[in-house]
Parts: structure tokens; C-alpha cells; sequence
């Protein structure tokens, strides 16, 4: 699978991205969703980042499959999911 890297907006709190790209004359669009999970937000905040980011995830909408985690802040981290079609699949890639 080939990549290519857009840029987004810098922009605070949840963003909804949706992107249409033609390939070999074939149009697809996806839909992308990138969230920030705060730190403070979880069970332990001062135990372990893993274990806070897996407990933050168990509970995200069975809709929208991890895409990417972004570089981690001191206040929180973004997360990149993208929008599950097709019986479950994911668009563009097999997962991460």
C-alpha cells in the first residue's frame, strides 16, 4: 500500500476530515476522525500512559477503527481513527 501525507489544519479538540481521492480514474472517498485523549481524563492519570490510552480506547465507538496515534504531548495525545465501511472494512489500508 502506497502512502501519502496531507496536511492538516492545526486545530484544538476533534476534527472530522473527509477526503476524496481519485485513483487510475476511480474516485473513493473516507472519512477520518482525529480526537485528543487528555491525560487527566483517565482512571490512573498517574499510571501508566499504555495502560490509560488501552482503557480510553476500550470504550470508542465500534464505528471508526485506530488509524494512527499521534506524538504524545504532557496534556494529551491525537488519535487518528478512520470510519469503518463495508461489513467492517477499513478504507484504504488494513489497519495501521
Amino acid at each position: 500500500m502506497t502512502y501519502i501525507a496531507i496536511p492538516i489544519p492545526t486545530a484544538s479538540g476533534k476534527q472530522d476530515i473527509q477526503i476524496e481521492v481519485t485513483i487510475n480514474n476511480q474516485k473513493q472517498a473516507h472519512h477520518y476522525r482525529v480526537e485528543l485523549f487528555y491525560w487527566e481524563d483517565c482512571q490512573d492519570p498517574k499510571g501508566h500512559r499504555a495502560d490509560c490510552l488501552s482503557e480510553m480506547l476500550s470504550h470508542h465507538d465500534p464505528n471508526w477503527a485506530l488509524y494512527y496515534i499521534g506524538a504524545p504531548t504532557e496534556k494529551f495525545v491525537p488519535i487518528t481513527f478512520v470510519e469503518k465501511r463495508d461489513g467492517g472494512k477499513i478504507p484504504i489500508t488494513d489497519g495501521i
